[in-house]
Order: C-alpha cells, then sequence, then structure tokens
C-alpha cells in the first residue's frame, strides 16, 4: 500500500460506524489527526497520552470537528502493564467492545556517527517505542479477539529495515516493536484456527511524518518522502475496510519500499 487516499472509498466510509478504537499517544500531530479522521467515521474514540493538557486539546478539538461524536480521554502510564490493563479493562466496561488500538507512541535519538552512540538514548526508546508495544499488545488482545474485527496498528519507520549509522538505537528499537507486533499477528492466525483470524495486528511503514506546523516552521523544505498526519489518518481507517485475514501480519507501505 503506497497511498493511503486509496483506503477510504466511499463505499466503505461505514465500516467504522459503532467500532471503539484507542489511540495511544494521542496527543502528537498524528494521534490528532488519528482522533479527527476515527471520530468522522463514525467510531467511538478512546484517547490516550501522557500529556493532560496537550490531550485534552486533542479531544477537545475532535469533538469540536465534528458534533454528536464520542471522544474521550484518559491519561495512561503505559509503562505501568497493571494501569494499561486497566485501561482496556475500563475501556471494555463502559462501551462494550474495543475493536482498535492505534499505538502512536513515539519519539527519536540519535547520533552524529555510530561511534557516538549514546546507551542511554536506548534506554530512552527501549520504553516509549518497545516497552509500550508490549504492555498494550498483551493488554488488547483478548479485547481485540472478542470484537471480531479487532485492529492492532503499529506505526513504524522505514529505518528499522535499513538502519544507518546515527540510528542504531532508533531503528533497533523500531524493529524490535515490529517483531513483537507481528508475533501477536500470529497470536491472532491461531486464534483463528481454520477461520480467519478474529483481529489482525499490522504495521503502517512511513519514512517519516509531516503535519502543517512543520511546512510552517520550513516554508522552504519539500518533505517529498514524508506521510502527512492525515494520509496516515485515512490509511489508519483504511484498515477496516479489508478483512482481518487481508490486513494481519502486514507491512503497509505509506512510502516506497527500499
Amino acid at each position: 500500500m503506497t497511498s493511503s487516499r486509496t483506503e477510504g472509498s466511499p463505499g466503505n466510509e461505514n465500516n467504522l460506524d459503532g467500532a471503539v478504537v484507542a489511540v495511544a499517544g494521542a496527543a502528537g500531530p498524528a494521534g490528532q489527526a488519528a482522533l479527527l479522521r476515527l471520530a468522522e467515521a463514525g467510531a467511538t474514540v478512546v484517547a490516550a497520552d501522557a500529556d493532560p493538557a496537550r490531550l485534552a486539546q486533542a479531544v477537545d478539538a475532535a469533538r469540536f470537528a465534528h458534533g454528536g461524536a464520542t471522544v474521550t480521554g484518559d491519561t495512561v502510564d503505559l509503562l505501568d502493564l497493571g494501569a494499561t490493563r486497566e485501561w482496556v479493562s475500563r475501556t471494555e466496561k463502559e462501551f462494550g467492545r474495543i475493536d482498535g488500538l492505534v499505538h502512536l507512541v513515539g519519539g527519536w535519538r540519535g547520533s552524529a556517527n555510530f561511534a557516538e552512540t549514546d546507551l542511554a538514548d536506548w534506554d530512552v526508546l527501549h520504553d516509549l517505542l518497545i516497552r509500550t508495544v508490549q504492555h498494550t499488545t498483551l493488554a488488547f488482545q483478548g479485547a481485540l479477539e472478542r470484537s471480531g474485527r479487532g485492529r492492532y496498528l503499529l506505526i513504524s519507520a522505514a529505518g528499522a529495515g535499513k538502519p544507518t549509522a546515527g540510528n542504531a538505537a532508533y531503528a533497533a528499537s523500531k524493529a524490535a516493536a515490529e517483531a513483537w507486533t507481528l508475533a501477536l499477528a500470529d497470536a491472532f492466525r491461531k486464534a483463528g484456527g481454520e477461520a480467519p483470524p478474529p483481529a489482525a495486528a499490522a504495521i503502517l511503514v512511513v519514512k517519516a511524518l509531516v503535519n502543517d506546523e512543520m511546512r510552517k516552521e520550513r516554508p522552504n523544505a519539500k518533505f517529498k518522502t514524508f506521510t502527512d498526519v492525515r494520509d496516515l489518518a485515512d490509511a489508519v481507517a483504511g484498515t477496516w475496510n479489508q478483512s482481518t485475514e487481508e490486513v494481519n501480519g502486514q507491512r503497509l507501505w505509506l512510502t516506497p519500499q527500499p
């Protein structure tokens, strides 16, 4: 999949009506775009972030843009497995189901070259990019399987498969998160037995993301190979236009595949 705009065809616009989708890392630009897109598609959106002020702004913006949409916000420590499980339990109890988790928790650390890599960067990225994936996958697996059309969607970077000298910690963290997500996909496949999997885990791959604020700050930059956060949000919503069997275990490329 190289262009997310093809996913949201008019005939499939109601595929998220009545769905309940959680978004982790919802306060950043990509998270805000996802909240807007999912609310527009008719989903109940359950947003979480570690920054309560930014989260409240993102939730209010999505509610305002789509009057009548149910968009809630919760400050959740995704580095605490117990707190993450409690978030899932509370959400499923309140809304009766959970049909998706969009993992948008991110971060970047790098160095000028390989020799100057600071292993403290690895510690930070391990928590942000790996540990949060471990906790959300373990916490959400059961609810997504009970949904019958659940989605676990990890946003990753092309650099995970082609690391550069100065991005060792970042690329290795992303690669580990991808491997963990694909293990969840295998669990979904096995849960389905001879039938299609009850849920799907997939990876949406970008080179980097761009938003309107970045364009204003750097008006002369081309951002040619970057994925706009709105296109990413379209691609996220578009995964519900396909069957769990088609989506499960896939790397969905939003940038040219190396």
